[in-house]
C-alpha cells in the first residue's frame, strides 16, 4: 500500500467531518485486474488490513497501478494502517504497507465514527 496526497482529499481537507472529505479520502484505488479478482464490482466496499489495523475503504479501478498495489489519499483511513516505526526520524512509513484485501458488505465509516470506535471510545 502506498498513500499520497490527492486534489480531491487536499480540497476538502480543513473540512474532515464533512461528507466531501470522507468521500475523498476513503477510496482506494487497485488495479483493473485486482479488483475483479476481488470481484469488487456492483459497489462492493474492501476490508484493508495490515499489521497495525484494518479500515473498510470504497475501491476503484485505476489502470496506471500495477497488479498488488494499492493506492490511497493520506487521512484517517490510511493512517488506520499505518505502524508507529519512524525510522529515527519523527514520520512513519506512508509507503510500503503490506496489506491484505477481502470484499465486505461493512459500509465505510465517516471520520467521527471512525475515531469514536477506536478501541471503544465513547461519545
Amino acid at each position: 500500500m502506498i498513500s499520497g496526497r490527492t486534489l480531491a482529499q487536499g480540497a476538502w481537507c480543513e473540512s474532515k467531518m464533512c461528507d466531501d472529505f470522507t468521500k475523498a479520502a476513503s477510496l482506494c484505488f487497485l488495479s483493473e485486474g485486482d479488483f475483479k479478482a476481488l470481484n469488487l464490482s456492483g459497489g462492493r466496499n474492501v476490508l484493508v488490513k495490515s499489521a497495525y489495523g484494518r479500515v473498510v475503504m470504497a475501491p476503484r479501478i485505476d489502470k496506471g497501478l500495477p497488479p498488488g498495489m494499492i493506492f490511497m489519499a493520506m487521512g484517517p483511513w490510511a493512517n488506520s494502517l499505518v505502524g508507529p516505526d519512524t525510522g529515527g526520524c519523527g514520520t512513519p512509513q506512508f509507503k510500503g504497507i503490506e496489506v491484505d484485501l477481502e470484499p465486505t458488505d461493512e459500509p465505510v465509516m465517516d471520520v467521527r465514527s471512525m475515531f469514536t470506535n477506536l478501541r471503544g471510545a465513547k461519545t
